[in-house]
């Protein structure tokens, strides 16, 4: 059974940055695809980052594209994720997960970890 630890999360300042990081044990790590949600209070959980098994292909959403940096470390088996230029509206719960392509559209097929809450600040 796969199991995620999130950490990395605060309070930060609009335009600050902070680094996600997500521990994977239970599978082998560099065989699966990874991907980061997030949640904001009172809406869904959306992919905003995906990087494939093998480390060469990578997609964000829109909202966090050219702000927000994944990538990983395969002899960690830890994923990161760099948030720089902070936004209020990046405020959230952050998830990352094991998951499936289809495409470029990430699906994730592993349960879920405890998340790490990002707060942005104006």
């Amino acid at each position: 059974q796969v199991q995620l630890v999130e950490s990395g999360g605060g309070l930060v300042q609009a335009g600050g940055s902070l680094r996600l990081s997500c521990v994977v044990s239970g599978r082998t790590f560099g065989s699966v695809n990874m991907g980061w949600f997030r949640q904001a209070p009172g809406k869904e959980r959306n992919v905003i980052a995906s990087i494939s098994a093998n480390g060469y292909h990578t997609f964000y959403s829109d909202s966090v594209k050219g702000r927000f940096t994944i990538s990983r470390d395969d002899a960690k088996n830890s994923v990161y994720l760099q948030m720089n230029n902070l936004r209020p509206e990046d405020t959230a719960v952050y998830y990352c997960t094991t998951g499936t392509f289809i495409g470029a559209t990430y699906y994730p097929n592993s349960g879920w970890g405890q998340g790490t809450e990002v707060t942005v600040s104006s």
